[in-house]
């Protein structure tokens, strides 16, 4: 069944041969001077590209950015020094490649004005709080990339995946949010990065395995579990805080829309009353209403709130008056 399977995706006559990936992915090969110089050029000014479209909110300009990284090539090159069990120089290209991106990173963050709202940029609230389906999409992904560098007809698929992997823009994240003392956000955009990283290394293992390539002399003599026992360690390491934020994000969408609903319903009798949004700040709710009079006694609202947020949230009442009303604690 999984030859069959294998041989559909990777038949025989498409597959390259280890000389061809070890030319595309081992930096430290054949003309070792110029793939670096090419690689480090390429990184330096994708991390510059990606910091102006980070701070300037430009999603094409980031998109660009994602396109030039060259940062998946030492990736894929751990990968397929796991298979085969030999020592790359990979993973020290890989490290020394991030901790550039985030220098770059950091050092854009000195524009940012101290008192700049970082979540009010879209390229960066978009990539501080990963969550499970980011992981499902990442190994997806690697597995495209991975069949793509395997195959010698796919190779056109390379400059999506390179966009859908998003590598260079979290580093960046993670350099800006450091850059401005946003630990939190900082940490979050470095997570989202860890878990592109290993779902590449991972999509990279299992492809390149199913081709049966030759393993070294050397590595035949070392545990052969080691490199997957040390991934799949990694691996939960990543999955539990993106397991935590999946379960935040879906009880705050779940706790927002039930706020929502029953403001709707305490203001049901007010004429042109209308609730334009509610949000979350800071474990507060904030009811953002419209409407030309007075609101309805607050405590209704705080009522019908009861068994639908959990006891002790703040809610806080916008109106388009220029009014903040705190409507006090659900259940106080």
């Amino acid at each position: 069944m999984l030859g069959h399977l294998r041989d559909r995706v990777l038949p025989d006559r498409q597959r390259r041969s280890l000389d061809d990936l070890q030319e595309d992915l081992d930096l430290s090969s054949g003309d070792s001077q110029a793939k670096q110089s090419a690689f480090w050029t390429m990184l330096t000014l994708s991390s510059v590209i990606a910091a102006g479209g980070i701070l300037t909110d430009s999603t094409a300009t980031v998109i660009g950015a994602m396109i030039i990284a060259p940062l998946s090539t030492p990736i894929m090159g751990i990968a397929l020094g796991a298979v085969q069990r030999r020592r790359t120089s990979a993973a020290a290209f890989v490290a020394l490649g991030c901790l550039l991106v985030v220098l770059v990173g950091a050092a854009a963050s000195l524009v940012v004005p101290p008192a700049y709202d970082l979540l009010s940029d879209s390229q960066i609230s978009g990539r501080t709080s990963p969550g499970l389906l980011d992981l499902v999409a990442a190994l997806a992904t690697g597995f495209a990339g991975a069949v793509a560098l395997a195959r010698k007809d796919v190779a056109a698929v390379l400059p999506g995946v390179a966009i859908a992997i998003s590598l260079v823009p979290p580093l960046v994240v993670t350099g800006v949010c450091a850059g401005q003392a946003a630990w939190w956000l900082a940490l979050g955009a470095l997570v989202l990065f860890v878990s592109n990283l290993l779902a590449l290394v991972f999509a990279g293992m299992v492809v390149f395995a199913t081709l049966g390539l030759p393993r070294a002399a050397e590595g035949r003599r070392r545990a052969p579990r080691r490199a997957y026992v040390m991934l799949g360690l990694l691996f939960t390491a990543v999955l539990l805080p993106l397991a935590a934020n999946t379960v935040a994000t879906v009880l705050l969408n779940t706790w927002t829309a039930r706020t929502k609903n029953s403001a709707q319903r305490w203001l049901s009798h007010t004429p042109r009353a209308t609730v334009t949004g509610v949000d979350a700040q800071s474990r507060t709710l904030y009811v953002h209403v419209r409407g030309p009079g007075d609101l309805p006694p607050l405590k209704d609202l705080l009522d019908d709130l009861e068994g639908e947020v959990p006891d002790g949230v703040p809610i806080v009442v916008d109106s388009t008056r220029g009014e903040q009303i705190a409507a006090g604690k659900v259940g106080g």
